[in-house]
């Protein structure tokens, strides 16, 4: 039974039917036009064309999530980046994000907590829907790799699962020279202890995201990361 909250959080947004193509056309504008005064007088077209969308693809999810990833946190709010680019240590100064994305984590988990999640990305060059985690701390590190070590099979056995590899190929991620301290270069998991990342995911073309179907296409693609997605979690 769904919770009050859930319905009352669902009613907040509009059925998702798409990113109207106004959405890649204030991108276009925001490229040529990156300044605080431009962005300000048409704030109002990325709030309607661009984060309510996202919002709605969000909320959209929900029941599917909640069928194969019900631990996840599928708040349309908090799940959104925000377009505020950090400048502080970018040569590039331009204060606006060209594309709107977005993180599911883990529900419960205290702020500033990044496991292994879902990300959605949306621009006018590409959608990108895909699991993992991409830039786990060392502490995080150690865990997954003691995980896959120690865990192997239910690790290659998730990797080589046929909807896994027909959807992903391959889990990606940069990945070391030479395998980290502590381990035997002979270790059976060697190749795959080497890696400083672990995501899966999907390019798709732009255009996707007008499609009603986006939604639909981006649950069945963070359904079939969400063993990889599981595994990791259950590591750290």
């Amino acid at each position: 039974m769904k919770s009050s909250a859930w319905l009352l959080d669902q009613d907040q947004y509009p059925p998702f039917v798409g990113f109207p193509k106004e959405a890649f056309r204030f991108f276009a504008q925001l490229r040529k036009n990156n300044h605080r005064e431009w962005f300000e007088k048409h704030k109002h077209e990325y709030e309607s064309f661009v984060r309510l969308p996202m919002q709605s693809l969000i909320a959209s999810l929900r029941p599917q999530f909640t069928r194969f990833a019900p631990e996840f946190d599928l708040n349309p709010k908090r799940s959104i980046f925000r377009i505020y680019r950090d400048v502080r240590f970018s040569k590039d100064k331009t204060p606006y994000k060209t594309h709107v994305a977005a993180h599911i984590v883990l529900a419960g988990k205290p702020k500033g907590f990044v496991g292994s999640g879902y990300y959605l990305h949306v621009e006018p060059s590409e959608c990108f829907v895909g699991g993992g985690i991409y830039v786990p701390d060392g502490e995080q590190l150690k865990k997954i790799r003691k995980a896959i070590a120690g865990r192997g099979k239910e690790f290659l056995s998730i990797l080589n699962e046929r909807s896994f590899k027909k959807r992903f190929g391959k889990i990606e991620g940069a990945k070391l020279q030479r395998v980290p301290r502590g381990y035997d270069d002979a270790h059976p998991m060697a190749e795959w202890l080497k890696l400083k990342q672990f995501f899966v995911g999907v390019s798709l073309k732009g255009e996707e995201c007008f499609k009603p179907g986006f939604a639909g296409l981006a649950a069945r693609i963070c359904e079939d990361a969400a063993p990889l997605v599981r595994f990791l979690n259950g590591a750290l």
